[in-house]
């Protein structure tokens, strides 16, 4: 049974594995293995690279309708999208809640509770029922899915920019930065704002649109490859200063020291922005669709998690919690070992299992 789905790029859904498997790593205090994730040796994370690649497959999705059915009818369908992840999140949180609320009863660790903002709903359940279906109220682990649903809510009734590209990346950029100066953001119930503010990141996502419909810009091939590299390597510097090694900091000259703070990834920081963009392009201009790397068997493994993003995203952040309730009480190892091989197999086996029913519901039936 072909489980993979080709005639498509199959670099989108591979990176788009990685990124996922990445945020699994990343949820996980004490292992070893999410030292080498991506938010450890560049500016940006796996959030900026799932939310990139959403805006590139969502162009070829309901890009395709738009030109084929109209502006009313790919809109319709993408919003029908943004529902589909709106429910997604809501059972997710639902999953998820009671997952930390047993593990702490069970452990007897309350700190569970307030570990991800679950006290909330412990204190005030019916408040925070309210509160949630409005997407108010975010527990940590569960900020992406909102951010998606906001974005792509927003964007559904604007699809038809797509036939003007400058246009729409204008009013992107506009927004952007007029987010980034005056503060707007959408509220939640403590009266601060979302963790990824959706007016900064739906720039990612249009300009992941865009890449996907238009190709990328029609830049020098090598000058810009090694702006991409400087840029990173600089930002690594950046992060080895203000993260990994603060006590580096100190290095800094006095001057400059103004421009590496407050790196925000709420706001999604023009730092942030530059390195994302420059890992894409040398992605796209140094990984040939045909790539022989995109044949290897564990490839395969993340080009299918890739292709069900949303089951996997799912189940990613319910098996990471589920690791972090395991390493807290052993993080030796061999207990590092077993998780992150578990987690890999258990986001596998949900995108497999996704594929076979697609690719039984595909099939005819016999009567």
């Amino acid at each position: 049974m072909q489980l993979i789905r080709n005639g498509r790029d199959l670099r989108v859904d591979f990176f788009r594995g990685i990124a996922l498997f990445c945020i699994f790593l990343d949820h996980i205090p004490h292992d070893t293995l999410a030292r080498f994730t991506v938010r450890n040796l560049a500016l940006n994370d796996a959030t900026e690279i799932f939310i990139l690649l959403a805006g590139f497959a969502a162009a070829l999705v309901y890009g395709r309708k738009l030109d084929r059915a109209g502006p009313l009818s790919a809109s319709a369908d993408m919003l029908k999208r943004a529902w589909t992840l709106y429910i997604a999140h809501i059972f997710l949180f639902v999953l998820f809640a009671a997952q930390v609320a047993f593990a702490a009863t069970w452990l007897g660790r309350p700190q569970y509770l307030s570990g991800v903002g679950i006290d909330h709903l412990a204190t005030r359940p019916l408040a925070a029922i309210v509160e949630a279906v409005p997407l108010l109220y975010q527990p940590a682990y569960l900020n992406v899915l909102p951010l998606y649903v906001a974005i792509m809510g927003g964007l559904a009734p604007l699809l038809f920019m797509l036939r003007f590209p400058r246009t729409l990346l204008a009013l992107s950029v506009a927004l952007y930065v007029g987010a980034r100066i005056y503060g707007w953001n959408l509220p939640t119930h403590g009266g601060h704002g979302w963790f990824f503010n959706p007016f900064t990141w739906q720039l990612l996502f249009v300009l992941g649109m865009l890449f996907s419909r238009h190709g990328r810009p029609a830049l020098p091939g090598v000058p810009t490859d090694i702006a991409a590299v400087l840029l990173l390597l600089l930002g690594f510097g950046i992060l080895l200063t203000t993260w990994l090694e603060p006590s580096l900091a100190r290095h800094i000259p006095a001057a400059l020291r103004p421009l590496v703070r407050n790196i925000d990834k709420t706001g999604l920081h023009p730092y942030r922005l530059i390195s994302i963009l420059s890992l894409a392009w040398l992605a796209a201009r140094h990984l040939r669709a045909d790539a022989r790397l995109l044949d290897a068997r564990l490839s395969r493994v993340f080009i299918l998690i890739g292709q069900y993003g949303l089951p996997t995203y799912c189940a990613s952040i319910l098996l990471s919690y589920a690791g972090r309730i395991v390493m807290d009480t052993d993080h030796g190892w061999a207990m590092q070992i077993i998780v992150n091989l578990a987690g890999l197999a258990a986001l596998f086996g949900v995108a497999a299992l996704s594929a076979w029913y697609r690719v039984k519901d595909a099939k005819p039936s016999v009567a």
